[in-house]
């Protein structure tokens, strides 16, 4: 496992943590996420000698801390430009506690969407084929 590769790259959910909760609108994120994901694909696909999906898969493990403390840390701005989010808050388990909902859904969402970017890593693997470079 390339930690460090893991790290840096986790460094995009640190962005995306971040801006989601001060600039990027939920309605758009998806495609935010889209670019995030064909990237680090890549990334993984070129620097990685094997165990692309396991590298994907922590990618997005370790994007959903990063998520998911931006989100508890400023989450009075979150809720504040997130009315839908807040909304669906309300109809989940501990609607009284929707920090506490967050800390545990972040995981949930980073391991499926950790799957996803696993796929993509190994199917940009495919495509780049060998040009792999161990660092």
């Amino acid at each position: 496992m390339n930690w460090k590769l893991i790290v840096q790259l986790s460094l995009f959910g640190l962005a995306m943590g971040v801006a989601t909760v001060f600039v990027i609108p939920s309605r758009i994120e998806p495609v935010f996420w889209l670019v995030i994901f064909v990237i680090c694909a890549y990334v993984i696909a070129t620097r990685c000698s094997r165990g692309y999906f396991l590298h994907g898969l922590f990618v997005s493990l370790v994007n959903s801390v990063w998520i998911t403390a931006a989100h508890i840390v400023f989450f009075d701005q979150y809720i504040t430009n997130h009315r839908q989010e807040a909304a669906m808050m309300t109809s989940m388990p501990l609607p009284n506690s929707p920090r506490t909902m967050m800390a545990l859904m972040g995981p949930v969402i980073g391991l499926a969407s950790g799957v996803v970017l696993g796929l993509l890593s190994v199917a940009a693997h495919k495509i780049v084929g060998g040009r792999a470079k161990q660092r």
